[in-house]
């Protein structure tokens, strides 16, 4: 019997309250915008069990394009359920890391965009310098900065 094979990871979809805050904050760590739409239709609520639905998406696109976020607004049906201030040992969906050059002065900008750190910028032996954020939104967002050979 032949062996599927996996391709490759399409994206990371995360559920979002403002599509224009969301985009203006992945923008402020790296992201690019790569394209906007509203997905609505039975064949739509057919993929996701929602039945009818409305939803309005935007794909962004890490630096070299070898990752994607997709960032949803659910127009209808409204969202039912709001996990964005769960701690870190919640099940689900828990944070997407990105590696950045400069991590203490990207979240100096970030909070100055109303982000704010979990804990602290800690640094594990002489490897990454790590933390957690929380968007103004309450994404959970990881950033990790290389030390040494970058």
């Amino acid at each position: 019997m032949a062996e599927n094979k996996l391709l490759r990871m399409d994206n990371v979809g995360i559920v979002v309250e403002s599509l224009d805050d969301a985009i203006a904050f992945f923008e402020e760590i790296g992201l690019k915008l790569e394209g906007r739409a509203t997905v609505e239709g039975e064949w739509a609520g057919r993929v996701t069990g929602l039945g009818t639905q409305c939803v309005e998406i935007a794909m962004m696109i890490t630096p070299g394009g070898h990752s994607r976020l997709e960032l949803s607004q659910f127009l209808t049906p409204p969202t039912i359920s709001d996990h964005r201030t769960a701690p870190v040992n919640a099940l689900g969906y828990l944070r997407v890391m990105f590696t950045v050059e400069d991590i203490e002065e990207l979240v100096t900008r970030l909070t100055k965009h109303g982000a704010q750190l979990v804990g602290e910028v800690v640094q594990y032996e002489n490897s990454y310098k790590l933390c957690y954020i929380r968007g103004k939104d309450g994404l959970l967002i990881g950033l990790a900065e290389q030390l040494g050979n970058k």
